[in-house]
């Protein structure tokens, strides 16, 4: 008889990180994560394509900007003007991703939508360039992000 293993136990021993998500009022998963060392509040978000910051965040995360040819389109609209900051670290409970590149555009839109319904206001986007470079699982049951 075959012994069954946990996802949790398989993913550990693949060398996995495993980081607790919040799932908030507007059913988005939220992680706690730091950018240059300072603490924000994310949302994951398979469908982004890149890892975001509001541009009122530039200051707290200390992030260095420069002008991007980059448009941005979401929930709030599309052609959306963006700056970009790299070199930037990303620390999510224990995972590390340096040299990482940030974009940065108007996020009031989305925080108007999640405080609309109770839920808190976030410093930005975790996207699929930070999950596909972490090979990224996200077990939705758990509630749980794993990194490697």
């Amino acid at each position: 008889m075959e012994e069954t293993v946990s996802l949790k136990h398989f993913l550990k021993e693949k060398g996995y990180t495993k980081i607790p998500l919040t799932y908030t009022n507007t059913n988005h998963f939220e992680v706690r994560a730091h950018l240059n060392g300072i603490s924000g509040r994310f949302i994951l978000d398979t469908g982004a394509s890149n890892t975001c910051v509001g541009t009122d965040c530039i200051e707290h995360f200390n992030l260095h900007t420069e002008e991007s040819e980059i448009k941005a389109s979401g929930a709030g609209g599309s052609n959306l003007h963006t700056k970009a900051s790299k070199d930037n670290i990303l620390h999510i409970k224990g995972w590390n991703k340096k040299n990482l590149e940030v974009v940065i555009f108007d996020l009031t839109h989305v925080n108007e939508a999640l405080t609309m319904q109770d839920a808190l206001p976030v410093h930005g986007i975790i996207g699929a360039d930070v999950l596909k470079k972490g090979k990224a699982v996200i077990d939705y049951k758990k509630k749980n992000l794993y990194l490697k």
